[in-house]
């Protein structure tokens, strides 16, 4: 792997090799650490050498011979195991006469002589070697079992191995570009030839083309396999590829060597795409260009990727015009512009402009769904679908799966449908519906398809009409139990269909009927009939909303690419920019995604997922609870914290929820999404355990708040809340509830719509809690707990429900776009709020730590509290309630709220202070002051991956946040009272001792 110089020499020593200095120029100080001219030599052979570069080009040319410099080079990669040079082979095949299939049959023999196991050999040479020889993991254990098997001849004879590989090269694809090379053939070579083999070579000889096509197959092979030839990839800095499955990858061990070659290749899995050119690849990636056209080359050669031929059948271009990536989603005509989600010339990199003006994609809406590595081993479980398992490598190791295998993807998981699984199968077929779900809805674009639609007599005329009275639904309505597949198929096929645009299905087909519904009775003719008028639908310009207004709009294609956030993560900021910036108009995360993942920026993609880090952790819960003004009764704790009793809201309680703030886990705490219910009893040992390592968010819950098996109840409501013509969704019904329980949550939900926007992809969970002052029949009410921004793919039902959400919304639509990109702008400004208000800096660490210079200070009032700017001894206080007390939350959220206040626990009861005006005015100039700084919010939208902890304990009582001092429940912190009665019992016994 390629290693950063660590220290100044190494920097220098790069720098000398670079400039081609010889020893005599060398600088004094690397002349005292090489010792000698020939050390210097052989530094810079070994440079070159793990660089993989061509003698002629490299400053070993300068030092060593050639064939001295190749042999080494070669030494050095069996020794390694390493992947066979290709981009060398002008001079190691040719000249060296070293063939793949040799090179490789070499290296398995080393690896059996010392009886090393399969795994040892790296990923790609594993791969290759497969390729050439036909050896995988299983015939290499056959063979190693064959040679023990012969005991002292074995330990004796290492060579019997060897007798055992194979003698000539398994047949491997051609394509018909691949170049044809000539070997340098001796004497006896020549004479051995065949008339159609000398006319063969003497064609490649004479002729500049020497593409395979041009030959006979036949001819060519027996040379090939006669070592007189060999194949040449040819890779252009015009070309353009597409991955495709990672068909004989073998999953062994990524290389300890270095290999600039081999370290490209994952990059090059990510950010590839077939409407960029491998420059504009070097661009996105900052590479050597010649260093990614050879990691191209194997990739072709592997069968991994495609070269496109002919690009102008993927470049769609209706109007020679380039178009921008974020210009594609208008569903306007050509006039029409973005307004949200465009990025400015002056804001991309030159090549980054050179892409989206190559990117002719007027047409065509592309979208990445972003996972993480858990869905490739729930794939990978699928063993009864040997597809998946190809998929999950693929998207495992490649980091991608393009759009162009969705579709296959999608028929792999259908055959999962009517399966019935128990224990850890069941989460791999949960994922696996949800996954479908998503993909087909995204397919679709996130709008329904009309059930019947008009009959059109003109061919030249664009279908623009449909039928007012059918009813849109959505094409991934996914169920466990159903066993009729056809319908979903033909759709996904429908989607993914390239090849088929409007003005050819305007040609071929003429819709005359409705569109018949799919069912498992119905015959072969009729399913075909019903394949093709499905086809034709996908082509119509369907606007539900727009029906019978006279206009029409543009039926966009969404193509969809899944992209596995690990593999983002381990590409440069930079480079991850580009990438979204040239790919990408859509991004869609899953939920729950990791702490270390990339999330777009502001001025990339339109993002469906978490809007920030912060929104990844409990900041988000405290931002939702005050901004709705009501939720669960909440406590932050501040880390480092050690706590000798639990203070007031907490202790007595039943269960606690609790979560990490970034998600430590200490003993299997902390670290779930859901959070971890915590008997009251142990919550005190489990605190101070999370306390060490991570700030906890802890929200505290009766019996009342229980269910009979002692669980929460909780509700999950899909989003967004809202329909696309502004009414709140009637999601009650949806959910399966009474009309009592259906009208109370719809009615929570036009309320929570109405005080906080959440125009995106996720989901708020609701809790259920105990209301004492309800009436009899209705002592609950559901509160929201928290909201989590993306797709739940652990959960069909759910992941169902956001996808019909999706299109009733019309989210995915561009007209959704701008509303969209405000309701984000705004939660992220709330996020820095609040974030800002209670970290370490903020003010309500100010309010409660930061001591007054003023008479008062003098005071020789005792104080055992954290602040030093109010008085509990002197302001004026309302007891709440004792330690354990029933209903906290009851009295909390019940009590008459001040403007201003701190909430206190002195070790026996919880009070509320209401702070002086002069307080309140410190406080509220602070508050005021950062917010002149309105210039530049966006530069904090650049969004670090380090999110800032709370610097201050906070209480919510279920309606507002307060600063909560609990100096009392700390270790060391001893009550003013009780160190004045020890005081006063300790000064009584020693006048009693003495006898004053």
């Amino acid at each position: 792997m390629q290693h950063a110089p660590g220290t100044i020499e190494e920097q220098l020593l790069l720098k000398a090799i670079k400039e081609e200095l010889f020893w005599d120029a060398l600088p004094k100080r690397l002349q005292a650490t090489l010792g000698s001219k020939e050390d210097w030599h052989r530094r810079v052979v070994e440079h070159c050498i793990k660089k993989r570069l061509q003698w002629n080009t490299c400053f070993a040319r300068k030092v060593c011979k050639e064939s001295e410099f190749y042999e080494d080079m070669m030494r050095y990669l069996r020794k390694n195991l390493a992947l066979f040079p290709y981009h060398l082979a002008e001079y190691v095949c040719r000249v060296m006469r070293l063939s793949p299939f040799r090179y490789y049959c070499d290296m398995l023999f080393e690896v059996m002589r010392n009886e090393q196991p399969y795994d040892s050999i790296p990923n790609f040479s594993a791969a290759d070697a497969l390729r050439l020889t036909g050896i995988g993991r299983n015939e290499f254990i056959d063979i190693m079992n064959k040679c023990r098997s012969k005991k002292i001849m074995w330990k004796l004879n290492k060579s019997i191995a060897k007798e055992l590989l194979p003698t000539q090269p398994v047949d491997f694809p051609i394509e018909p570009w691949w170049g044809v090379c000539l070997v340098n053939f001796t004497l006896e070579e020549f004479k051995k030839l065949s008339e159609e083999e000398m006319a063969t070579i003497d064609k490649i000889c004479k002729e500049e083309a020497n593409a395979y096509v041009l030959f006979d197959p036949e001819v060519v092979k027996g040379l090939y396999l006669r070592g007189l030839i060999y194949f040449d990839v040819p890779v252009y800095a015009d070309d353009r590829f597409k991955v495709s499955r990672l068909e004989g990858f073998v999953s062994n061990r990524e290389q300890s060597y270095e290999d600039p070659i081999e370290e490209l290749l994952y990059a090059v899995f990510v950010v590839s795409s077939e409407n960029a050119t491998v420059t504009e690849l070097a661009t996105t990636l900052q590479a050597d260009l010649s260093q990614l056209q050879a990691a191209a080359s194997f990739a072709c050669r592997l069968g991994w990727a495609v070269k496109v031929i002919d690009p102008s059948s993927v470049l769609q271009d209706s109007n020679n015009v380039p178009v921008s990536p974020r210009i594609a989603l208008s569903d306007e005509d050509e006039a029409s512009h973005p307004s949200v989600g465009s990025v400015d010339g002056d804001n991309v990199t030159q090549g980054d402009v050179s892409a989206a003006e190559n990117w002719l994609r007027s047409g065509q809406v592309r979208v990445a769904f972003v996972v993480d590595a858990n869905i490739t081993s729930y794939l990978m479980m699928g063993s009864v679908s040997p597809g998946l398992k190809s998929h999950a490598v693929t998207l495992y190791e490649a980091g991608k799966l393009g759009h162009t295998s969705i579709a296959d993807l999608c028929k792999d998981l259908s055959t999962l449908e009517g399966a019935k699984f128990e224990g850890e199968l069941q989460e791999f077929a949960n994922h696996a519906f949800s996954l479908r779900c998503v993909l087909e809805c995204l397919l679709s674009g996130g709008i329904g398809t009309d059930t019947k639609v008009e009959n059109i007599n003109n061919k030249n005329e664009i279908l623009n009409k449909t039928n007012a009275e059918g009813s849109n639904t959505l094409v991934t309505d996914i169920t466990l139990t159903d066993n009729s597949e056809h319908s979903v198929e033909n759709e996904t096929e429908s989607q993914i269909d390239d090849s088929v645009s409007l003005g050819k299905s305007q040609e071929d087909h003429i819709l005359a009927k409705p569109v018949p519904e799919s069912t498992g009775d119905e015959t072969r003719e009729n399913f075909e009939t019903d394949k093709t008028l499905q086809n034709d639908v996908k082509n119509i310009p369907v606007e539900g909303s727009d029906v019978g207004k006279g206009t029409s709009k543009r039926k966009k294609k969404y193509r969809t690419d899944i992209l596995r956030c690990e593999s983002l993560a381990s590409l440069p900021p930079a480079t991850l920019d580009r990438l979204f910036h040239r790919d990408y108009d859509i991004v869609v995360s899953m939920v729950p995604l990791p702490h270390s993942s990339v999330l777009p920026g502001p001025t990339g993609p339109i993002h469906f997922g978490p809007p920030s880090h912060s929104s990844m952790t409990p900041w988000m819960k405290l931002v939702l609870y005050s901004t709705v003004g009501s939720g669960p009764l909440s406590v932050v704790l501040m880390k480092g914290q050690c706590l000798r009793l639990l203070p007031a809201p907490l202790a007595g309680c039943e269960k606690a929820l609790v979560w990490s703030w970034d998600g430590s886990t200490v003993g299997g705490l902390g670290g779930k999404l859901e959070g971890n219910l915590v008997k009251g009893t142990i919550l005190l040992h489990c605190l101070n355990s999370l306390l060490k390592h991570s700030a906890v968010l802890v929200q505290p819950l009766s019996k009342f708040d229980l269910d009979e098996s002692g669980k929460v109840v909780t509700l999950d409501v899909p989003l967004p809340l809202r329909n696309s013509d502004g009414s709140v969704a009637c999601i009650g019904q949806e959910l399966g509830l009474s009309a009592g329980e259906s009208e109370k949550l719809n009615n929570l939900l036009t309320e929570l719509a109405n005080k906080i926007e959440l125009w995106t992809v996720g989901y708020i969970r609701l809790l259920k809690l105990f209301k004492e002052d309800h009436p009899s029949d209705q002592k609950f009410e559901w509160v929201p707990l928290s909201v989590e921004f993306g797709v739940p793919l652990f959960s069909p039902k759910l992941c169902n429900n956001i996808c019909k959400r999706v299109v009733s919304s019309e989210l995915l639509q561009a007209d959704s776009l701008t509303e969209h990109h405000d309701s984000m702008f705004s939660l992220r400004k709330r996020l820095r709020d609040v974030c800002a208000e209670y970290q370490a800096t903020g003010p309500a660490a100010k309010l409660l730590y930061q001591k007054e210079q003023s008479k008062e200070s003098s005071s020789k009032q005792l104080m055992n509290y954290a602040s030093g700017r109010w008085n509990p001894l002197v302001d004026p206080s309302s007891p709440i309630s004792g330690s354990l007390s029933q209903h906290q939350r009851l009295k909390l959220s019940n009590r008459q709220h001040c403007h201003t206040e701190v909430l206190s626990f002195d070790g026996s009861i919880l009070r509320s202070y209401a702070l002086a005006p002069a307080y309140e005015a410190v406080t509220k100039s602070y508050e005021d002051g950062p917010s002149g700084n309105t210039s530049k919010p966006d530069a904090d939208e650049v969004d670090s991956r380090e999110v800032n902890l709370p610097g201050v304990n906070v209480l919510f009582d279920g309606s507002e946040l307060h600063p909560f001092d609990i100096g009392a429940c700390l270790q060391a912190r001893q009550p003013v009272s009780l160190i004045t009665e020890a005081s006063a019992a300790s000064a009584a016994a020693a006048s009693a001792k003495y006898g004053f």
